[in-house]
């Protein structure tokens, strides 16, 4: 545990803040050791760490299932979402103000959370994604109501040409008055990536315009594909 928090504190954020300004998205490269993504992947079968199990077909979401956590998250997951939000709220706030919304975030999570909380959503939105052979997700955007952070992380916990392949990670952009353009990723085992949950301002000739984003999981061709999403808001149900 402590090991990824040092990662994280060592962690290049203004490097991370230029990634998300300019393209929407930033990998952190080798930031949970092989052990603890081996402990993270070992809680999917606990099904008392869960409030909830999605199962994807039964909703068109794709192929394959979910599970929320539910509250008191574990140690390492509940510190990490903490650390990371204060880090990425300055890159949320610049986004707002860019784009002229009138909203800004708190700088503590826990102030994230009372808000979320005062808006009748107090269900924690971090989740285990667990994809066979033939899995995928569909294009979507995790929002859960009116009350969103607009950034999100996704933990890789396995390695992608050995434990499985395909299941690559698809961004979508779309640009106003033009065709979506698309983002396929690939990161290793440890890595983390951080992304935009909903859109990000790009500058054009007259100001800053919001390009909305969209985010899903490609078909996996073999083998099982782990990966942990940690939502910063969190959701009614």
């Amino acid at each position: 545990m402590e090991a990824v928090l040092e990662r994280l504190q060592a962690t290049d954020w203004d490097q991370v803040a230029g990634m998300m300004h300019e393209k929407g998205y930033a990998v952190l490269s080798d930031i949970i050791p092989e052990p603890v993504c081996d402990t993270l992947i070992g809680y999917y079968p606990e099904d008392k760490r869960y409030r909830k199990k999605v199962v994807m077909e039964r909703y068109r979401f794709g192929q394959g299932e979910y599970k929320y956590f539910d509250y008191p998250l574990p140690d390492l997951i509940q510190q990490l979402r903490t650390m990371v939000y204060e880090k990425l709220v300055p890159i949320a706030n610049l986004w707002m103000k860019a784009l002229q919304i009138d909203r800004q975030f708190p700088g503590k999570h826990e102030e994230l959370l009372a808000l979320c909380k005062a808006n009748n959503r107090s269900k924690p939105t971090v989740l285990v994604l667990n994809y066979s052979e033939g899995g995928y997700n569909t294009l979507h955007q995790d929002l859960y109501g009116d009350v969103f952070f607009p950034i999100q992380i996704v933990l890789f916990l396995n390695e992608p040409e050995k434990d499985y392949t395909g299941g690559e990670f698809v961004l979508t952009e779309q640009v106003p008055r033009a065709q979506s353009k698309a983002i396929v990723l690939q990161p290793k085992r440890g890595d983390i990536l951080v992304f935009t949950t909903n859109f990000r301002p790009v500058r054009g000739t007259k100001g800053y315009y919001r390009v909305a984003m969209k985010h899903g999981v490609s078909e996996v061709r073999s083998g099982k594909r782990y990966t942990m999403g940690i939502i910063f808001h969190d959701a009614i149900s």
